[in-house]
């Protein structure tokens, strides 16, 4: 099915077809959910081992006896653990709770509210903003929104954000005071950012106000689906370019283990740390630490964890698979969207045809099929072209997914013809 080449008898004879075939599904009164990228059941249970673990050895290698206050670093062996993933030195890294989103949210609060290694807080510029890349991850968005941080639209490319654009807007305007970046398997195209990409980011400590931050937000760093992936180390390149002030980086294992009692991770310069910990003291008195210690059991050698992740990977394939299997048999010769191939990652980013991704969504929740809503993917849920929708292939059974995925296809091509004949 082609649309621009279609004549309107055509696409009326398309549009009564899928019609009848939508109040078919409709009638099923199916109840189905792809809208976040949760691990399903089988995934959160290769981590059941964590339950009793300790079996009541609750001291840390260095003594530590991890029932008590203390610590805002987080353990010694936690940190450890978030610098095999975030490949830094232990050194610079905190060991916090189960969320990452946590972490990000207190680092821009105190970049808002304090500012960073002695730079002007935020709040008393006249109008900061965060560069987004887009489609990008709407929680991201939400933190900004909450604390009246404005949001600044960039084009993503098949290697990363568009660093002509990054770098034309950071120069333009010194009230830019952050950018968010998701550099492997970025959310929700599943992008990996190339190594001119990295090393362009790591220059823009150069070219930007003192106060300006990267939120490197590395959540799929050992999250691949088959071959391994690598990503360029900001870290390397911000030490080469002299710029390490200007990158904080976070990781948790909520993806990894159980996703609602993980250990988050945040990475940044001494300076930043030294920022972030002046205001942690005023809010806690130190984290999860049984927790903490739970995870670095499981995982004592980062060889072990890598060997976890591919047993993930085992679970995830067969779903990546099976959706990629119907977008390219229902549009690979059509003009009706286009999409990404992730090689890792939790998403399948996918664009309809200008103007239809609000109409693909309400049809499939009709038809009993939850999506995510149209324009999540941009700030403030505005999707300027109407056309980005993300699939999370990860929580539902196999059967399930392929009955939902069946369902959005054809809601694809019933709003792509609907808006052919209005036009």
């Amino acid at each position: 099915m082609r649309i621009d080449s279609a004549t309107r008898d055509q696409l009326q004879a398309w549009e009564k077809e899928l019609s009848a075939q939508y109040q078919r599904i409709c009638q099923h009164e199916l109840n189905l959910d792809i809208t976040r990228g949760k691990p399903s059941a089988d995934q959160l249970s290769l981590s059941d081992k964590l339950d009793g673990l300790l079996n009541g050895e609750y001291r840390a290698d260095d003594g530590t006896d991890t029932r008590n206050y203390g610590g805002l670093d987080g353990l010694v062996c936690s940190r450890e653990l978030g610098a095999d993933i975030l490949q830094v030195p232990a050194s610079e890294v905190i060991a916090g709770g189960n969320s990452s989103l946590t972490l990000m949210y207190h680092a821009v609060l105190t970049g808002y509210l304090f500012g960073f290694a002695g730079n002007k807080p935020w709040r008393e510029m006249q109008a900061p903003k965060f560069l987004c890349p887009v489609p990008g991850y709407d929680r991201h968005f939400a933190i900004c929104e909450q604390l009246g941080i404005g949001l600044v639209n960039v084009p993503m490319t098949a290697t990363g954000p568009d660093m002509d654009e990054v770098e034309r807007l950071v120069q333009a305007d010194q009230e830019i005071v952050g950018m968010w970046c998701v550099p492997k398997f970025s959310n929700p195209t599943g992008v990996t950012y190339d190594e001119e990409t990295v090393e362009r980011v790591a220059r823009l400590g150069k070219i930007a106000n003192p106060g300006f931050r990267v939120f490197w937000d590395n959540a799929y760093a050992i999250h691949d689906l088959g071959q391994q992936v690598s990503l360029p180390n900001i870290r390397t390149a911000s030490l080469e370019n002299d710029t390490v002030d200007c990158v904080l980086q976070f990781a948790s294992t909520s993806k990894v283990t159980h996703a609602g009692s993980g250990v988050a991770f945040v990475s940044a310069s001494p300076a930043n740390l030294a920022s972030l910990k002046q205001q942690m003291q005023a809010m806690t008195i130190g984290p999860d630490k049984v927790n903490q210690l739970r995870h670095s059991r499981l995982f004592p050698e980062f060889s072990m964890l890598k060997e976890h992740m591919k047993k993930h990977a085992e679970i995830l394939q067969p779903k990546f698979a099976l959706v990629l299997k119907h977008l390219d048999e229902a549009f690979g010769e059509s003009d009706l969207g286009q999409w990404e191939k992730p090689k890792g990652g939790y998403f399948v980013s996918f664009d309809t045809r200008p103007g239809c991704a609000q109409a693909v969504v309400k049809l499939a929740a009709d038809a009993g099929v939850k999506l995510t809503p149209a324009g999540a993917t941009f700030p403030y849920g505005k999707d300027p072209e109407d056309r980005n929708i993300r699939i999370a292939p990860s929580f539902p059974p196999l059967e399930e997914l392929d009955t939902a995925m069946s369902v959005f296809v054809l809601c694809v091509k019933l709003a792509s013809v609907r808006k052919a004949l209005a036009a």
